[in-house]
């Protein structure tokens, strides 16, 4: 097939969405992106990037095609012009460097912000090939959660954009269960929803790896682990104060691995609390290295603010720890906690609950070894049955395939079902 990807964030910006364009080039599709300047998390183009950007017009055997974007920058006006500088790019200027190729079918890559649809929209229309648009955040709900847009104006005007988007696609891939009936609402119906969740990476493989040397070592210390997006809707001042409730439990340590709009607040909350001895800020790295950094901790800490919205979503980072095999921490409430909770992978508590996280993050701290280990390999055979990466992938590329025939969406895209 020849695919056109319509993704604001692309390599080397660390998302899935590189992982599943290099595996449909493997197995034999033609795929081009259209993308903007790489300039996630830090807010800046890249520099590597502005010096030499020929290195980066091909991926993985994709051909990348790039449109400027004003950099996200750190403030709230600034991220409002980047979201909106890229539809319009890619929906003129993409359009232009696209002129003349044609396409059997268009993927559309969701994390945030909607506004990605609008050229995706322009280009199925254009190329008259049909579109999957994968929803892994739903807007306006979380902008509304995150306190970004409190004008119902705004906020009605913002849902009246995604019902849009959302009548203009062919199929709507949504990366929960329970994501399926709020897009429908938007959508007008269920009939082109289907459930397509994040996949567990194959690199998460702790069993072989040398330790990332960035982990200051402490003898029979107890490493909580944070790996991902430092944001607003991780909840960090909860994931503070539980800190500071076990703060002279000096074993348990609480490692941040990642970068994030709120990497700055945290770091100047860990100094003003005094958390400087068991709270470690230990940056952004590529995520091939994730796994030298798993293998340091004791469990793997997932989190979302308590909010509606946030109840309904799976943290993508969460089947990359169920495949590191690893015991979950999970503040959390709704589809993310059941699936913890039911499979017996880790400990769960309330979403926002401070005090229900240090509990948590105590009693796992001491158990057995080997209770541990029987929580982590239960993880493992979850990430296994229900997020393989091969086995969703290749449900994904059937979807596509049924688009191309003119046959629509199936009722389901992975075994879960609906």
């Amino acid at each position: 097939m020849r695919l056109l990807v319509v993704s604001q964030y692309f390599w080397p910006e660390n998302f899935r969405i590189n992982d599943l364009v290099a595996e449909l080039v493997r197995r034999g599709h033609d795929v081009t992106v259209l993308t903007g300047l790489p300039n996630y998390p830090e807010g800046i183009v890249l520099r590597d990037f502005q010096k030499s950007p020929a290195n980066y017009a091909n991926y993985a055997g994709a051909k990348v095609v790039r449109v400027p974007v004003v950099p996200r920058g750190r403030g709230g006006f600034q991220l409002l012009l980047n979201y909106l500088s890229f539809a319009l790019s890619a929906s003129l200027l993409g359009l232009w460097k696209l002129r003349g190729r044609q396409f059997d079918a268009i993927f559309a890559y969701e994390p945030s912000p909607i506004t990605v649809g609008i050229p995706a929209a322009l280009m199925r229309a254009v190329k008259r090939a049909p579109m999957a648009f994968w929803v892994l955040d739903l807007w306006p709900e979380t902008l509304q959660a995150v306190g970004a847009i409190r004008s119902r104006a705004v906020l009605s005007m913002v849902g009246l954009l995604v019902s849009s988007i959302y009548k203009h696609c062919d199929v709507i891939l949504a990366q929960s269960k329970s994501f399926i009936p709020k897009i429908g609402r938007y959508a007008g119906s269920v009939k082109r929803v289907v459930y397509f969740p994040n996949w567990a990476e194959e690199i998460f493989d702790v069993r072989e790896v040398q330790p990332a040397p960035e982990v200051p070592l402490k003898f029979g210390g107890f490493n909580i682990m944070f790996a991902g997006n430092i944001g607003d809707a991780q909840d960090f001042p909860a994931i503070l104060r539980a800190a500071e409730l076990l703060k002279s439990d000096a074993y348990i340590r609480w490692l941040i691995v990642g970068d994030g709009r709120m990497a700055d607040w945290v770091t100047e909350e860990i100094k003003r609390r005094g958390l400087q001895d068991c709270v470690f800020m230990l940056g952004r790295h590529p995520v091939e290295r994730m796994p030298s950094f798993y293998v340091h901790a004791g469990a793997l800490l997932v989190s979302l603010k308590d909010e509606p919205i946030f109840a309904m979503t799976i943290p993508g980072k969460l089947q990359s720890y169920l495949a590191a095999g690893i015991p979950v921490l999970a503040m959390l409430n709704g589809e993310g906690a059941e699936l913890v909770s039911a499979s017996c992978a880790g400990l769960v508590c309330p979403a926002g609950d401070d005090v229900a996280l240090a509990d948590a993050a105590l009693k796992i701290s001491q158990m057995t070894a080997k209770d541990r280990l029987a929580m982590g390999a239960r993880g493992l055979a979850l990430a296994s049955a229900e997020f393989d990466r091969g086995r969703v992938l290749s449900k994904l590329e059937e979807e596509l395939q049924l688009l191309v025939r003119g046959r629509g969406p199936r009722s389901a895209i992975s075994g879960r079902g609906t």
